[in-house]
């Protein structure tokens, strides 16, 4: 095998070299966690109901302090009531639809692939439809707890809700729009140029092979669309909500499915994508 990295646009992750290397230089496979969607542990998101959604830890955990991301299962028909949480949070749709706003508001209903956050302390809904429906929630800091419309704060966090329709996908070669591509990167929420956090969405054209790179710590991959397989890993493919993590910040995968392969990734520092080809 032989690869090729391609030239991260500053735009999105920070000035980055493009030199072929071999793929013996890649993290070792056993830094790399991987979690199938089967392996999740379910619980009830709030206990105190027993029909609110259930939650599915990927890492981190939410009933404590610090960073975390879950699953979140709701059932068909699902619709909370008016609440607020004590910490924002961030979403992306994985599968069915969501709708997540002010009680007030007129329903507007998200399917896969999009993503919105939620302002802590700001009163709203959330509801969920479809056969399936399944979305990855993410929290800064813990604990993530559900509070009545009573206790409603102001934040200088936003409200931000972006259709799958709407996500602006670019080539991170050149940092324009490119449908053509065979990576594409859509930077969602962070500092695009520091070594703070940032999320981004990574796209990944039907049967390539990619190496994904933080340059700070480490770093962390939920599948939204496609099937995965972690590179080293046999017999571990990984549908919509398969998780992988590496410390070292590396992750290698094929996108095995015959549609491309969408991921939600966490990381800190430049994103470097590192296409894999047969010699």
């Amino acid at each position: 095998m032989r690869t090729t990295a391609l030239i991260c646009s500053a735009l999105f992750v920070g000035a980055c070299a493009s030199a072929p290397t071999s793929t013996s230089e890649t993290a070792p496979v056993d830094d790399v966690k991987v979690m199938l969607p089967t392996e999740v542990e379910w619980q009830q998101l709030n206990p105190a109901r027993p029909a609110s959604p259930k939650a599915g830890t990927l890492w981190g955990d939410r009933n404590s302090e610090g960073p975390t991301g879950f699953l979140l299962r709701p059932t068909d028909g699902f619709r909370s009531p008016p609440h607020i949480h004590n910490v924002s949070y961030r979403g992306v749709v994985i599968a069915g639809q969501l709708h997540n706003l002010d009680p007030k508001e007129a329903d507007v209903w998200m399917g896969p692939g999009s993503f919105w956050t939620q302002p802590k302390g700001d009163v709203h809904i959330t509801a969920a439809r479809g056969s399936e429906r399944l979305a990855y929630i993410e929290i800064d800091e813990g604990p993530y707890l559900v509070r009545p419309t009573e206790q409603a704060f102001a934040s200088d966090d936003m409200l931000v809700n972006v259709d799958a329709a709407e996500i602006v996908w670019l080539n991170p070669t050149t940092a324009k729009a490119d449908a053509a591509a065979p990576a594409q990167v859509a930077f969602l929420w962070g500092d695009a140029n520091g070594d703070a956090p940032r999320g981004v969405f990574v796209k990944l054209v039907a049967g390539s092979s990619y190496r994904l790179s933080s340059s700070v710590s480490t770093l962390r991959a939920v599948v939204v669309a496609g099937l995965a397989d972690p590179l080293g890993k046999s017999g571990q493919r990984l549908s919509p909500g398969g998780f992988l993590s590496s410390d070292a910040g590396q992750i290698a995968v094929k996108c095995a499915s015959e549609q491309a392969c969408t991921f939600y990734v966490r990381l800190q520092g430049k994103l470097t994508l590192t296409q894999l080809t047969a010699m």
